[in-house]
């Protein structure tokens, strides 16, 4: 997995999907206008009434469970497959809207 930074909202869930198992991702926030506590991953699923096995099953669905990089939007309730690489995610994100290209 790569290091670099992607920045995006606290809804969008990166997942990890290897040798059959799901890896929810956990990010650094990059910023916190609100000082608000950091919520643990169940609960914040929990939040948007969801749970970590719910969007599992989601995620196998679009995509028989390939390996490689999912997106799960939990605001919305959107699920998408990215790729096998990272820089397949950054790709995804622009494409569902979230961010902008580098002018060349």
């Amino acid at each position: 997995m790569s290091t670099a930074t992607v920045v995006y909202p606290v809804y969008i869930r990166i997942v990890y999907r290897r040798g059959g198992e799901w890896h929810f991702l956990k990010g650094e926030p990059f910023v916190n206008l609100f000082n608000c506590p950091l919520l643990e991953q169940k609960d914040l699923f929990a939040a948007f009434g969801l749970s970590l096995k719910e969007v599992s099953v989601e995620l196998f669905r679009i995509n028989a469970g390939m390996a490689g990089y999912y997106l799960a939007d939990i605001k919305d309730k959107k699920y998408y497959y990215c790729g096998q690489n990272w820089e397949d995610v950054k790709v995804k994100l622009l494409d569902i809207g979230i961010g902008k290209r580098d002018n060349p």
